[in-house]
């Protein structure tokens, strides 16, 4: 397991260590901090597009040779991110560098699975998430710091040698595991023809959007509302980060002992967590415990990584790898709509109530795949 949570680390440490190093990327390129925050969707973009289309296309590769070359890929694209000679290619790179994401966390959590004892898949896959989490705790600040001190491009190579290191950890701990025999593009593509997989990528994209639409905003939060000093702000952000490993841990646990009622106990404590924040956000530290919270919210990922590959049949590796592109749609979609509310001058504590309406509908989706499950069954 350790050797699949590097390459989580290092994709964890790419994925958000640039949202520290916007200004140094703007000033750079000759852009602004807005303009340069594209590199961001870019990303994003990549991990939404490549995770189905990989996934489909390497339906024969085994396994670990799967996991390999998608860690290579990521390996050279952040490589050649630090060497971008433009704004332009930045972006495309990041792009590119997003495309292997979504596929090795899917095929990383089917190894993880596969190679767990009877009841503990979802700690299993716990495991593999835990490398993404922690790299918020870890990854990110030695990538920044490093980015502070010798250029934001030392950053992107820094990850890349974290990848190069989780390909040849794969290749020497992660056994050879071949794929199905019934296994091809076409059986991979059924999983798009199930709505169980539909549903659970919708509370995925829905549900899990407000985490997004809070923390998107947190640093001025934490500024203009908690009137935390800047100093401190960086604490507050561990704190999410902690929580965010807190809540995988748990999450998994859950899962583990009842799948779907984790589910939607998990929805319901987003809710909480959303309504607490908006008294919360008010005061320093209570502000700083409300970012813990909002981290933890994370305990869903192992939960619906498991749901759909129980939901997927045949189609395992799409399913699997289609559970972060939902991830990044609610990041979309909870940025977009934080960033709505604030433009609409509600305030910054507005995000909260935006991720409150995300969380209900969640749990609307959720009760929706219940109720067609059940009449599923009844059919039969």
């Amino acid at each position: 397991m350790l050797a699949l949570g590097v390459g989580g680390f290092s994709i964890g440490t790419g994925e958000f260590v640039i949202m520290g190093l916007l200004p140094e990327v703007a000033r750079d390129m000759g852009v602004s901090i807005p303009q340069a925050g594209h590199v961001i969707s870019a990303y994003a973009l990549g991990v939404v597009v490549g995770a189905p289309v990989l996934a489909v296309l390497a339906a024969h590769w085994g396994r670990r040779a799967l996991l390999m070359a998608l860690m290579a890929v990521y390996a050279l694209g952040n490589f050649a991110s630090a060497l971008a000679p433009d704004f332009a290619s930045l972006a495309v790179l990041r792009l590119v560098s997003g495309l292997p994401h979504g596929t090795y966390f899917g095929v990383a959590a089917l190894v993880a699975a596969a190679l767990a004892q009877p009841g503990q898949r979802a700690r299993a896959v716990g495991l593999v998430m835990l490398g993404l989490t922690s790299a918020t705790l870890v990854g990110v600040p030695i990538a920044a710091t490093l980015g502070e001190h010798f250029g934001w491009r030392a950053a992107f190579a820094f990850v890349g040698i974290i990848a190069v290191a989780a390909v040849i950890l794969v290749r020497r701990w992660v056994p050879a595991m071949p794929p199905s025999r019934n296994t091809s593009p076409l059986r991979e593509l059924g999983a798009l023809g199930r709505r169980q997989v539909w549903f659970t990528l919708g509370i995925g994209a829905i549900g899990f959007g407000g985490m997004f639409a809070v923390f998107s905003y947190i640093k001025p939060t934490l500024i203009e509302v908690a009137g935390m000093p800047q100093p401190l702000v960086p604490f507050a952000l561990s704190l999410f980060g902690l929580g965010m490993v807190a809540g995988n841990l748990a999450g998994a646990r859950m899962a583990d002992k009842a799948l779907m009622p984790a589910v939607g106990k998990l929805l319901a404590w987003s809710i909480v967590v959303m309504v607490m924040f908006v008294p919360a956000a008010h005061h320093p530290l209570t502000a700083a415990l409300a970012t813990f919270a909002l981290g933890t919210l994370v305990a869903i990922g192992p939960a619906l990584q498991i749901r759909l590959m129980d939901v997927a049949g045949d189609a395992q590796t799409l399913a699997a790898a289609l559970n972060h592109s939902a991830f990044n749609a609610a990041n979309a979609l909870g940025a977009w709509l934080g960033g709505m509310a604030i433009t609409a001058g509600l305030g910054w504590t507005s995000t909260a109530w935006v991720g409150a309406l995300l969380g209900l509908g969640g749990v609307a989706m959720f009760a929706w795949a219940l109720a067609s499950e059940r009449a599923a069954r009844r059919r039969q």
